[in-house]
């Protein structure tokens, strides 16, 4: 196997900029979802100046964070940078009063015992530093989950890395591993986050497309594009935004093209537990997965707490360890009340994540019905948050602007699926938008009952 490459970057958050010691605020003129006047290496800042920067002096910014935003589609051809589309969408959401099944996070709170034991953890007085690699007892847990449900037998001390959010570990990970020039493929559509911190590494992103109504991958395209440059096979299984739930025959084309060309493979799996007939199977179980393979996951989505942000990776000892490297010093550790409330959440008994699984199907039956019902057609999905639906058969063929206008429409926001596109690829996927099913009963009924008043134009 390769050598464990790192590559350190200095970012900045240009959203933040003006909080910096003595850099003036910026000039917010332009619309609200922009930062204004960032013209390719250079910000213009308030002519108000400060002591020291006078009026209309311009102040260089150069670094990383440029070819982050742009890995992220977050780059306008100005050189502006544009809020993200959840930003965008959600505050339309909250400006008109729509009901917001753009963004994917729950409305309600998860079990009693979770929340019940973060709140004794604080009361305990658990509000110091944690250990670097995590709590000892959530590590312990994620060692039992793992052999419960996948029969991995995990060393809690050396295998298991806990982070803030599945986030920061695919950050950490990618970031430790990726040199510059290194290719990393993922599945397109994906999560924004991937194309970003991709580029934020130096690495060269690579993309295989997911096609509807399935959103299952062409294998000879796969096969294609993974080669002897690939240093990380990244897959979200299940999958966002598409919902899909990758084959047995898919996993195991990866697992074996690892080997061929000498990559790793890193696999989100945040929606492991949300899966609806199809039964979720982790790549680190195949043959010959388990030793290239760095398995991402966090409790959130499971127990509906994803403001706690709480995840954690494993795999084998030497990757870990690597990725520790670089995690130590992004947040160092974090969320320490919240990782023994997350080690309940593990132990909860099967019923429990049956459960969840059965509650959250009933409701994507409900929006789809709905959807169905408005005239989209759609790609009912095998797992995850989303339900990916094409607003055609209405009359609009690009989902971008259908979203801007649903919430005047029907009072509903979605988001379009080629946000999560790379340039090359949005125009194959310009009509499809992403609803969000994560929410109460009474909200989805509500939301299909607003869509079905949809008229064709």
């Amino acid at each position: 196997m390769r050598g464990l490459g790192a590559f350190n970057a200095d970012t900045l958050t240009v959203a933040n900029a003006a909080t910096v010691r003595g850099v003036p605020a910026l000039t917010t003129s332009r619309r609200a979802h922009r930062i204004p006047s960032l013209t390719h290496d250079v910000l213009d800042w308030d002519d108000a100046g400060s002591s020291e920067t006078g009026p209309g002096q311009r102040m260089m910014i150069s670094g990383a964070w440029r070819r982050t935003a742009s890995g992220a589609g977050l780059l306008a051809a100005d050189g502006s940078v544009t809020a993200s589309i959840f930003a965008e969408m959600s505050a339309l959401a909250v400006r008109t009063g729509a009901l917001n099944l753009g963004q994917g996070f729950p409305d309600e709170d998860g079990p009693p015992q979770v929340l019940a034991a973060a709140h004794r953890a604080i009361r305990d007085g658990v509000n110091q530093y944690p250990p670097g690699r995590g709590m000892p007892i959530l590590r312990e847990a994620i060692a039992r989950h793992q052999k419960r449900f996948y029969g991995l037998d995990l060393d809690a001390d050396t295998e298991i890395l806990v982070t803030a959010g599945a986030t920061e570990a695919l950050a950490a990970t990618i970031l430790a591993l990726v040199e510059p020039g290194d290719e990393v493929v993922t599945f397109e559509p994906f999560y924004d986050a991937y194309g970003g911190l991709i580029s934020l590494a130096g690495g060269i992103h690579r993309t295989v497309p997911l096609r509807a109504p399935h959103f299952q991958p062409d294998l000879d395209e796969l096969q294609a594009t993974i080669t002897d440059r690939t240093r990380l096979i990244l897959v979200n299984d299940p999958h966002n935004p598409t919902g899909a739930v990758f084959a047995a025959e898919t996993l195991g084309v990866i697992v074996e093209l690892a080997h061929r060309h000498d990559a790793l493979i890193v696999t989100d799996e945040v929606y492991e537990h949300l899966t609806f007939g199809a039964r979720h199977v982790p790549i680190s179980t195949l043959p010959g997965g388990w030793e290239r393979t760095i398995t991402i996951s966090s409790g959130g989505k499971t127990f509906s707490t994803t403001g706690w942000k709480v995840g954690w990776l494993s795999g084998p000892a030497a990757l870990v360890s690597a990725i520790l490297a670089v995690k130590q010093f992004l947040t160092y550790v974090n969320g320490a009340p919240f990782q023994p409330a997350m080690a309940v959440g593990l132990d909860l008994p099967d019923s429990y994540f049956t459960g969840i699984a059965g509650v959250l199907r009933a409701k994507r039956d409900t929006l789809a019905e709905g959807l169905l019902r408005a005239g989209f057609d759609i790609s009912l999905p095998q797992g995850s948050y989303f339900i990916v639906a094409d607003p055609r058969p209405l009359g609009y063929s690009n989902g971008a602007d259908f979203c801007r206008d649903l919430p005047g429409l029907a009072g509903v926001v979605a988001v379009p699926i080629s946000a999560f596109c790379s340039p090359a690829h949005r125009a194959e996927y310009a009509s499809l938008v992403r609803f969000a099913y994560c929410k109460s009963t009474d909200v989805l009924t509500r939301a299909a009952r607003n869509l079905r008043a949809l008229t064709p134009t």
